[in-house]
């Protein structure tokens, strides 16, 4: 389902996840099957407890699944240690949180920097990918402020800027709006827009329906069932809604 184009870049099959609290057993995740194709813009959806977030969870290699099977870019990680998990997350994957999770006493070039300190390359080659990755969230000019000198908008597009400097295959953002107000809100989404059309597989994690909308398809849980799967005829169209607050608030 999805995008024509090549091999899809996330198979799950009967995906399930279980945790042990106490002497009891709770299922997070109920055998999920579904794949995700190179280029999709993706939005999971769910009430609290419906398993979206151990879902992306187990997307994003921070756990591994109870049962079932998970293929990233065509491997199976779903058997893998913690050490190669952790090796996947930081190669193919990018993280964009609600809270942004930025170092507090660190330049905004220092941490989107911060992925590649795990992959031996020269201080000169870091900084250049931070400040092109920086560059296309629109943020040069802040590079050397500290996060509590950026607008929550701001940070956001720095922890963007992170993700993306290790070129990753897939950008997983969990609640990336919560923190934020409407105008910024729009103009991330439009941010993860512009990502999406060129070429970036985004999976989003939302409770708010308006914005799932930016999405292509949307994916809705419950009870640790995926219980809807189906494409957006007319994504709703993030730069548009920004112009068109900023026109009603002039």
């Amino acid at each position: 389902m999805g995008s024509n184009m090549t091999e899809p870049i996330i198979v799950t099959r009967d995906l399930a996840k279980e945790y042990r609290m106490g002497g009891y057993t709770v299922a997070a995740l109920r055998g999920v099957s579904l794949e995700i194709a190179a280029g999709e813009f993706v939005a999971v959806m769910g009430p609290s407890g419906s398993g979206k977030s151990t879902f992306m969870n187990l997307l994003g290699c921070l756990d591994s699944p109870t049962g079932g099977e998970y293929l990233l870019a065509g491997e199976t990680v779903s058997q893998l240690s913690g050490d190669a998990l952790a090796t996947i997350r930081n190669r193919r994957l990018g993280f964009v949180f609600q809270n942004f999770n930025l170092l507090a006493r660190t330049s905004a070039v220092e941490n989107v920097e911060l992925p590649l300190l795990y992959g031996h390359y020269p201080a000169a080659e870091r900084r250049r990918r931070a400040m092109a990755r920086l560059a296309e969230v629109g943020l040069v000019d802040r590079a050397h402020h500290q996060p509590s000198q950026l607008s929550g908008g701001q940070q956001q597009r720095v922890a963007i800027a992170r993700a993306l400097v290790n070129d990753p295959v897939l950008i997983l953002a969990d609640e990336p709006t919560g923190a934020l107000d409407t105008r910024t809100s729009f103009e991330l989404m439009g941010l993860l827009q512009q990502l999406n059309r060129n070429g970036m597989t985004v999976v989003l994690v939302t409770h708010e329906h308006d914005i799932a909308n930016f999405a292509s398809r949307i994916i809705g849980f419950r009870d640790g069932h995926m219980v809807d799967d189906h494409l957006v005829a007319q994504p709703a169209d993030a730069r548009k809604m920004l112009l068109d607050f900023d026109r009603r608030a002039a």
